[in-house]
C-alpha cells in the first residue's frame, strides 16, 4: 500500500512539475518573422508587465502582421508598430503608463516608442542596433524585451534617411506571434 501511495504521489509531483514548466515557458517569447528570417524576443514582464501584456494582446489579435518598419536609423534603432506606417498612430487600446527601469539599453533591447509624454506608449516599439546608440534611453523609455536570437535579421532591416530615419518602401513584419 505504501508503495502504491508513493507511486501515486510521485506521478502527481511529476505532472505538477511538467505543468509548471509548460506554464512558465508558454508565452515567454515574441516571434517576429521577417523576410530574412525569425527574430525571437524574450519578454520581460518583470520590468514592464503592462507593456508585455499589451504586446501579447496585439500579437494575439494579429495586429502587428504586415506592419512597416517606418523609422530606421542606422547605428540607433528600427521602429515599427504603427498601423498607418507613419509613426503617428497606434492601436485602438488606451495608452500605457510609463514603466521605466534602470535596465540598461543595449544591442537587441526592445523598448516602447512614445511621444514627449512619458505615458503615451501604445503599440509602437523599437529594437536597438547597438549598445552605444541606445544607452541614453535607459530610465526614459520602457524596456519590455530583449532579442535572444535573430539579431542578424534585425540588422538587415532597410535603413531610412539619415537624421529622420524615414524609410522609403520599408520592410515589414510578415507575422508576429507569442510562443
Amino acid at each position: 500500500m505504501t508503495r502504491y501511495l508513493f507511486l501515486a504521489l510521485a506521478s502527481v509531483f511529476a505532472m505538477t512539475c511538467l505543468a509548471g514548466t509548460s506554464a512558465r515557458a508558454a508565452g515567454d517569447d515574441l516571434v517576429i518573422e521577417l523576410k530574412t528570417g525569425k527574430v525571437v524576443i524574450k519578454l520581460r514582464p518583470d520590468l514592464a508587465p503592462k507593456h508585455v501584456e499589451r504586446v501579447k494582446t496585439l500579437a494575439g489579435e494579429g495586429f502587428y502582421n504586415g506592419l512597416k518598419w517606418h523609422r530606421v536609423i542606422d547605428g540607433f534603432m528600427a521602429q515599427t508598430g504603427d498601423p498607418t506606417g507613419t509613426g503617428m498612430s497606434g492601436s485602438k487600446l488606451p495608452d500605457l503608463p510609463a514603466e521605466f527601469s534602470q535596465e540598461p539599453y543595449k544591442r537587441g533591447s526592445v523598448g516602447a516608442a512614445r511621444t514627449q509624454d512619458p505615458n503615451s506608449a501604445n503599440s509602437q516599439f523599437f529594437i536597438c542596433f547597438n549598445d552605444s546608440g541606445c544607452a541614453g534611453l535607459t530610465g526614459q523609455y520602457t524596456i519590455w524585451g530583449q532579442v535572444v536570437s535573430g539579431m542578424e535579421n534585425v540588422d538587415k532591416i532597410k535603413r531610412g534617411e539619415p537624421g529622420s530615419g524615414t524609410v522609403e518602401d520599408p520592410d515589414t513584419m510578415v507575422k508576429v506571434y507569442v510562443q
